[in-house]
């Protein structure tokens, strides 16, 4: 549920203490206000461990009961992965825990001294007043299956990054090792070649173990689709191949440890997608969106992953404005500039939402008649981007819908969006 500033800064009375925390991998520098903005008590620093959270809350504890405060608002910068065990220690211990925009504090902290600079003790300070405006974002900590969807769908994506960067290298070695390998194989991910480049990566080892010691290769490993027709034509392509021939040993190695590392990253892959398929039946209506022709089983896990549960939203522009979908305008008296996405919130989402809508225009037809209305409309025609954009809106709603529902994906309802003007009378 949204709150609005006003809302946020009635929250803050004549009994709250505002504090500003700015958040380092090893030490945390703290400092305390009233609702008017008066320090109350010098800079404290705590470690991040059991016992610097304890003398932290000793020292609230404390700094309550001398100025009479029964509630606390804590803020911070979300400040990469070092805020997590101190978020989760306050949550534990019913401490509100919100977050400014780094932006903000970067552009107000002149306020007080109109001076540049940057420092553990200027920071807290600067937090606590943006605070006080009600200049804060409450974060959302997933919790039971979402928060096991969320971990699990960014191993996903680090892995396939991991992958990226393999497949690139092992294109590098073919470049100058075997340039004509891919005249052979459609794939060099297939089993076929993954048997060749572990056994006899380089021209040279084609031609010395011939095109019938291969197909033997190949036959005792049950690979089929591939024979005697294939290897005469990897030999002859080796005897007339460009590679390099120099520094062959070193070559063997790296493209042998390239190999082992990609079908390592692959194994790992594989056991991540089944752990997040097992997740992802769990989430209440999940089947729904599953039911959907071109959405599957990891676009499905990982919406819901960024998302968290469907039910804390309360209207489907707010899931749009956390994928940075909101329309950023750019107007000023006469001025009107071109409009965009802000591309402020969750890059993964806004990632997984613009693949989903590429699957579901090559699957759907109803998709794919909207993305051709939309960019061949007599009146404002959308670039093909721009529609894509619009159907990853169009799909935000869908989901939620499903969702929180339970119905069922009606593609007459989605048709129903395209207006057809009726013909001028003679």
């Amino acid at each position: 549920m949204s709150i609005t500033q006003n809302e946020k800064i009635s929250q803050v009375t004549d009994r709250t203490l505002v504090v500003g925390i700015d958040i380092s991998s090893e030490t945390h520098y703290v400092r305390a206000f009233d609702w008017r903005g008066l320090e109350l008590e010098k800079i404290f620093k705590f470690e991040s461990t059991s016992y610097g959270f304890e003398c932290f809350s000793e020292w609230l504890s404390e700094l309550c009961k001398t100025n009479q405060k029964d509630n606390i608002i804590i803020g911070a910068e979300p400040t990469g992965h070092y805020w997590f065990t101190l978020a989760e220690y306050l949550k534990e211990n019913n401490i509100k825990f919100v977050f400014v925009n780094p932006m903000h504090v970067k552009r107000t902290k002149e306020l007080d001294d109109n001076h540049p600079s940057k420092n553990d003790r200027k920071d807290p300070k600067v937090i606590a007043k943006l605070v006080l405006e009600g200049r804060y974002l409450i974060p959302y900590i997933p919790e039971d299956i979402y928060a096991e969807l969320r971990v699990m769908n960014e191993s996903r994506m680090r892995i396939n990054k991991e992958l990226i960067v393999i497949k690139n290298r092992i294109q590098r070695w073919f470049a100058i090792y075997f340039p004509e390998y891919k005249n052979v194989f459609g794939s060099w991910e297939c089993d076929s070649s993954i048997e060749v480049l572990t056994n006899i990566p380089l021209p040279a080892d084609a031609v010395k173990m011939g095109a019938n010691a291969i197909n033997e290769l190949w036959r005792a490993k049950k690979i089929r689709a591939v024979g005697i027709k294939r290897a005469k034509l990897l030999v002859e392509i080796a005897e007339k191949s460009i590679g390099v021939k120099q520094g062959t040993n070193a070559a063997r190695c790296e493209i042998s440890m390239l190999i082992e590392d990609y079908l390592k990253k692959k194994e790992q892959e594989q056991r991540v997608i089944e752990i997040l398929e097992t997740l992802c039946i769990q989430v209440p209506n999940a089947e729904k969106l599953l039911n959907i022709k071109g959405v599957g089983i990891l676009t499905v896990a990982s919406f819901l992953g960024e998302v968290g549960d469907i039910r804390r939203f309360d209207s489907p522009k707010q899931i749009q404005k956390l994928a940075g979908l909101a329309i950023k305008g750019d107007e000023s008296g006469k001025h009107k500039g071109q409009s965009c996405i802000s591309r402020r919130g969750r890059k993964l989402l806004r990632y997984t939402l613009f693949q989903a809508v590429m699957s579901m225009i090559m699957h759907l037809p109803e998709f794919k008649e909207l993305h051709r209305y939309y960019t061949t409309r007599v009146n404002n025609p959308l670039k093909g981007k721009q529609s894509k954009v619009v159907l990853c809106c169009k799909v935000i709603r869908i989901f939620y819908t499903l969702l929180k529902k339970g119905v069922e994906y009606d593609s007459q309802k989605l048709m129903k969006d395209i207006v057809r003007p009726e013909p001028l009378a003679a």
